[in-house]
């Protein structure tokens, strides 16, 4: 029997049209998070509301490893663009994940450097990277993918200037709260991963009147990928 695949969401919005999709659903509450076990397009799955952040983020990863020995983990949701071509509605696939706010420079590290880990940057699996950009191309034909790297840190960023800095420190593609902590927890336990970034704003002083306005079209978009994606997991 194949291993099921975990998907995280930050926010009900993220999740609920997933859960609605599941067969034979079952769920497991562990750490305040249910864990929904079922089936989508014939494929085991765990659909699971992590909350907001990187530690929301980080505990449910590694309940979905110990608790459900999931064989991959995707990350979906939202994110904020640093870049001026990929535009709200587009998608963004994670070819590494780092956390923009993690900031040792005092003890003459680099931004983002993590002291201890061999790794700072943690790169996606390649089949479930180009799964995703290949699918999305077919399902969601008037919008963009774009692949790139994916900055996390537990700020909503709403400020040119901290966008600015990101984008110069990382050459970040997008901005968002949980991604990198899921990929850091799927590297330590050597399972592979793909975070999935809708674009819902453009993270600078827009960002506060685009998010609401924007964040169903793009879940949307994740939806749409994910379903197809499924089908041939």
């Amino acid at each position: 029997m194949e291993k099921a695949i975990g998907i995280i969401g930050a926010m009900e919005i993220e999740v609920a049209q997933l859960k609605e999709m599941m067969k034979d659903m079952t769920v497991t509450t562990k750490a305040g998070m249910d864990f929904c076990r079922g089936t989508i397009n014939e494929r085991d799955v765990v659909v699971v509301q992590s909350g907001v952040g990187k530690v929301n983020a980080a505990v449910c990863a590694q309940i979905l490893v110990d608790m459900f020995d999931v064989g991959a983990i995707i990350n979906t949701g939202v994110a904020g663009s640093l870049r001026a071509e990929i535009n709200i509605g587009d998608i963004v696939i994670s070819r590494t994940a780092v956390q923009h706010d993690m900031d040792v420079r005092a003890l003459r590290y680099k931004k983002g450097f993590i002291p201890g880990m061999k790794k700072s940057k943690f790169p996606a699996d390649d089949g479930l990277l180009l799964l995703a950009v290949r699918t999305c191309q077919q399902v969601n034909p008037d919008i963009k993918v774009y692949t790139g790297v994916v900055a996390t840190g537990d700020q909503f960023i709403a400020d040119q200037a901290v966008k600015d800095e990101i984008v110069e420190t990382f050459k970040a593609s997008c901005t968002e709260m949980e991604g990198a902590s899921i990929a850091q927890v799927a590297w330590l336990n050597e399972v592979p991963f793909v975070i999935i970034r809708a674009i819902s704003d453009k993270a600078d002083g827009s960002a506060q009147m685009d998010y609401p306005e924007f964040e169903k079209m793009a879940v949307e978009n994740t939806v749409r990928l994910l379903d197809a994606m499924l089908k041939q997991l």
